[in-house]
């Protein structure tokens, strides 16, 4: 049974492997994909052969985690993705991580700071989490406004190895969290 979550404006639900292209217009954005690859768009054969199985693996695993397609109530275009997952390469006592990307027209809208909220309210009620995090790089002002908005707190900067040079890495990446005892449902 597939997972649907709902915002005021949102309706997020799985992935299928259907939306290869909706993935593909997203990552083909240079300043989408800015932050994440300096630009560099995903090539349809690795959304397709590796980036949706990936995502869609989730959805057969126990937990509750996943990634979810992000569309308008409204209207139904789509707008991006979010995610919840456990943090790759990090102990479980670390929490889940929280993401997202959304088209470039979507921007300043309000929905990446929506979906988070939505996603920390799962994580916290459904899943029984104790910690969810999001990180970006130190000069991302605009993720990080987000992450503030969604009550997420300022943690730690650190410096993480990328295999994709992008202006400003040399400021490191940081680190927002929210522990549940800290969380109020706003």
């Amino acid at each position: 049974m597939a997972t649907y979550l709902e915002t005021e404006r949102m309706t997020l639900r799985e992935f299928t492997a259907d939306d290869v292209e909706l993935i593909v217009e997203l990552d083909s954005d240079p300043e989408v994909m800015f932050w994440i690859t300096g630009g560099r768009p995903t090539p349809r054969d690795e959304v397709r052969d590796d980036v949706l199985p990936y995502w869609m693996a989730f959805y057969d695993r126990p937990g509750g985690f996943g990634f979810w397609a992000a569309h308008e109530r409204a209207d139904g275009r789509f707008l991006g993705w979010f995610h919840l997952r456990p943090a790759p390469d990090r102990p479980a006592s670390d929490g889940a991580e929280l993401g997202y990307r959304l088209r470039r027209a979507e921007w300043g809208r309000g929905y990446a700071t929506e979906g988070a909220r939505a996603l920390i309210r799962k994580g916290f009620t459904d899943l029984g989490l104790e910690r969810i995090f999001a990180e970006t790089m130190a000069v991302n002002i605009a993720s990080r406004r987000v992450m503030e908005k969604a009550g997420l707190r300022y943690r730690r900067t650190f410096h993480a190895d990328w295999p994709d040079k992008i202006p400003g890495d040399e400021h490191g990446d940081v680190e927002y969290a929210l522990t549940r005892d800290e969380w109020t449902d706003n």
